[in-house]
């Protein structure tokens, strides 16, 4: 059994958070959820939720099918979430990967900055980059019948693309960029921050590069810009030296312990790409211990200008990436599509490389 923790960010008492626990079963045994219910009853979760309220037009032998389900299953109506249904008209459900760092904090303060003052409450969740987690997640926001749904990234499992398009609820994906959005997309090209990324160290005469990620397959973002990155070396006649790609989330320990490990395997490398700045301070803390000197010994380069990276010693050449702006254009784009109001289907707020003195 594993629960799953929602929270809940209101306009009053300060626009604190308060923690909504929903007991989710996984596999056999735990707590019944309504997801079971559903399931059970051949239902969509909206529907078993609406018979349950006893709210919006329904068959007697529908909403019978689905109480007999409940009986069946055992299942208790969380009091918490009826409150919250009560108000759905005004929730928007975030979704994000992580709060490993500050790159989605900032996103969600920019989406409460514009929703918050129009008297809307955002509710969100971490799947820590897993989609099987991003789908039950999906399933128990849409039962709350929020005003809009936000996701992170473009790349879903099919299942939660269509419990989205058949519950009505429009949806808005942030950080990346397609060209068939669930209903809206706003972020950029991760291949083109890459991409630019591996141009601007070969005019720097760089010739002998290194990267250091993690796992690739989870965080797919993270992919394209690797992607992006090789493609653009070798469009510039070279290619990697070497790399160092952990499978454990992005950290500055793990950046740490990558560099010192690729410094050992490669000597002689003139620069490294980091997939994150997290892991490129951790890069950085390593070549410090060791006695290297940056960007004389090696260069650096990171990604997503945390406020960090520009108060070392020396400031963390990166790509700036424009988070909070993102997520005030999802709140924004949230609010006029609860209205009924048309809104861009792509966004591209395009990022900016930041020219520091690591590289």
């Amino acid at each position: 059994m594993t629960t799953l923790s929602f929270y809940v960010n209101t306009k009053s008492s300060g626009a604190k958070f308060r923690d909504a626990s929903v007991t989710q079963k996984k596999g056999t045994g735990g707590a019944p959820t309504l997801i079971d219910v559903a399931r059970l009853a051949g239902v969509s979760v909206i529907t078993a939720s609406r018979a349950i309220r006893n709210k919006g037009p329904m068959s007697v032998a529908t909403r019978a099918r689905v109480m007999r389900a409940v009986a069946e299953t055992g299942y208790t109506p969380n009091p918490i979430a009826a409150s919250l249904v009560s108000s759905a008209s005004k929730l928007i459900g975030v979704i994000v990967p992580s709060l490993a760092n500050m790159v989605f904090v900032n996103v969600l303060s920019g989406i409460n900055s514009a929703v918050l003052p129009e008297g809307y409450a955002t509710i969100f969740a971490v799947t820590e980059y897993d989609p099987h987690e991003e789908l039950r997640l999906v399933e128990s926001m849409l039962a709350w019948r929020p005003a809009a749904l936000v996701l992170t990234g473009v790349e879903h499992v099919p299942e939660t693309v269509s419990r989205i398009r058949s519950s009505g609820v429009r949806c808005i994906e942030l950080m990346d960029l397609t060209d068939d959005p669930i209903d809206i997309v706003i972020g950029f090209s991760h291949w083109k921050a890459g991409y630019q990324s591996a141009q601007f160290l070969l005019q720097k005469v760089y010739r002998r590069l290194g990267y250091v990620g993690h796992d690739l397959q989870r965080d797919r973002r993270s992919a394209k810009r690797y992607e992006g990155f090789v493609q653009g070396l070798r469009d510039g006649g070279t290619g990697l030296a070497a790399q160092e790609i952990g499978s454990e989330p992005s950290s500055v320990r793990s950046g740490r312990l990558s560099m010192m490990r690729l410094v050992v395997d490669a000597p002689g490398l003139d620069a490294v790409y980091f997939s994150n700045d997290d892991m490129a301070i951790g890069g950085i803390f390593h070549a410090y211990r060791a006695g290297i000197s940056i960007p004389q010994d090696i260069a650096v380069m990171g990604f997503n200008d945390l406020d960090i990276g520009q108060e070392l010693p020396r400031r963390l050449t990166t790509i700036r990436t424009h988070r909070t702006r993102i997520g005030y254009e999802a709140g924004i784009a949230a609010l006029a599509l609860a209205s009924g109001s048309t809104v861009e289907k792509v966004h591209d707020v395009g990022f900016d490389l930041v020219e520091g003195e690591t590289a």
